[in-house]
């Protein structure tokens, strides 16, 4: 199914199989596992202790991860046929900084790239006598398994129009144009980095003169520090998204989004959006802080995934660059039907992730709005639509959870349907069209003007 299908609401529901006819001669159905709907593996961590997570897409049947290593000391690589294959996955060290001299010092968020048949590592380092002295290099291997030592051979500095703090730089290609888009302190600007884009010659050497597309001046941007970086690059639906992080890497760490049209000139800054506010912002609830420093990769059938790093607690002792427990993470990008992504929140750990979907209004989705319980028309809202079914202690039956507030389940007082602490065991039943979720003999969760509530004819709900 192409993703036109999708955001014209022809994938929100949940896909039924329909079994051979039972001795009664009516069909049974089989609906598609939670597991199977959300389509992103749920293992949470990923893998522990390592930033900045790049993941590429499939080449040749695996799935390859790099990333910071909380030493600042190496460069390395995993491969696996599955994401989440990478997460026990065996780790290569493909190169160890020098111990004295140029590119001695912290050595930090590497990407993989695979440009034209050869496998290309951008990364920053600094130098021994001065660590934070951070430039960009890069590494050539003409290899097919970029784990492979042996292959790769060191390119140089990439070098900018001017030389100064330069880091997280990130390739992409667009309309035949190879494309770098970068970090860097500019001089005469007092921020600490802002975002550059280029055209590139070849994949070590820029082609254009530089062009700044965003600089911190929000105030969710210069918390600590005042950076944008991490930038990360999404082409969809005639739109190019640009993620990437802003302020300090602590629980202050958060993302931005900058668009542009995909025929636009992406050298003109003109052609650049910055959105007014984060779009993926440190949670309580889910226990998850500093989410950023993002990447993009996708399942085998298409299906979007964000890659971020974030930690499971707030409190830092020191310096949190040298905090190792940012954690590579995994959840599933959404698109709104405009075309737009929604990121919601960093959904913390637990099991597969639904929404529920009327099967009438297949472009609605049950949200909580507080507590109360209503089916909306697309909402931009994602983490008031997310839910999980999780086991009850009442055989056969389940309770279905918020995401976004892991503590409060979908309540059932008489004909009120609410978020409560005490969930109510429900029974999902199967049909032609979705399921249908009976909290009663025969009772069922029904969406009447627009509320969520109880009768005797159910609401038939597409997961998705």
């Amino acid at each position: 199914m192409n993703r036109r299908t999708v955001l014209a609401g022809g994938a929100v529901g949940a896909m039924v199989v329909v079994l051979p006819a039972g001795a009664s001669g009516t069909p049974s159905v089989r609906a598609r596992t939670d597991a199977e709907i959300y389509g992103v593996p749920t293992v949470d961590p990923l893998i522990s202790q390592r930033a900045d997570p790049w993941i590429t897409k499939p080449v040749a049947g695996q799935y390859y991860f790099t990333g910071s290593v909380p030493e600042y000391d190496r460069l390395i690589v995993r491969g696996a046929p599955t994401i989440e294959g990478l997460a026990t996955a065996e780790e290569s060290v493909i190169w160890r900084r020098p111990a004295t001299g140029k590119m001695g010092g912290h050595i930090w968020a590497p990407e993989l790239h695979r440009i034209g048949g050869r496998w290309y590592i951008y990364f920053a380092a600094g130098d021994a006598g001065d660590v934070f002295r951070i430039r960009t290099y890069v590494m050539e291997s003409a290899l097919d398994d970029p784990r492979d030592p042996a292959g790769w051979t060191l390119k140089g500095q990439l070098l900018t129009e001017w030389d100064g703090f330069t880091l997280d730089a990130t390739s992409f290609t667009h309309k035949g144009r190879q494309y770098l888009v970068w970090a860097q302190s500019e001089p005469e600007i007092a921020v600490n980095t802002s975002l550059y884009i280029a055209e590139m010659a070849n994949p070590w050497t820029l082609k254009s003169k530089p062009t700044r597309i965003a600089t911190p001046t929000r105030s969710w941007e210069i918390i600590g520090y005042k950076v944008n970086e991490g930038p990360a690059v999404l082409i969809r639906n005639g739109q190019v998204f640009l993620t990437f992080s802003a302020s300090a890497t602590d629980s202050n760490y958060c993302m931005g989004l900058l668009t542009a049209s995909a025929s636009a000139d992406l050298l003109e800054r003109a052609s650049w959006t910055k959105h007014p506010d984060p779009i993926f912002t440190t949670n309580d609830a889910t226990a998850r802080y500093g989410p950023g420093h993002n990447s993009f990769t996708v399942m085998p059938d298409g299906t979007d995934v964000l890659v971020y790093h974030a930690r499971d607690y707030q409190q830092i002792t020191g310096d949190p660059l040298y905090d190792p427990n940012r954690h590579t993470r995994i959840q599933k990008l959404y698109w709104h039907e405009d075309g737009t992504p929604l990121f919601g929140i960093p959904v913390g750990s637990g099991g597969s992730i639904v929404r529920l979907s009327p099967a009438d209004k297949p472009r609605s989705f049950v949200k909580h709005e507080g507590d109360v319980l209503r089916a909306a028309h697309a909402p931009r809202e994602l983490e008031l639509t997310q839910f999980r079914f999780v086991a009850s202690t009442s055989p056969g039956t389940e309770i279905i959870q918020s995401v976004d507030q892991p503590a409060k389940f979908v309540t059932v007082s008489g004909s009120t349907v609410a978020l409560g602490t005490t969930g109510t065991p429900v029974t999902r039943i199967p049909v032609r069209d979705g399921v249908t979720i009976r909290v009663s003999p025969g009772r069922y969760l029904v969406v009447k003007n627009g509320q969520l509530t109880v009768g005797d004819k159910a609401t038939v709900f597409k997961l998705s």
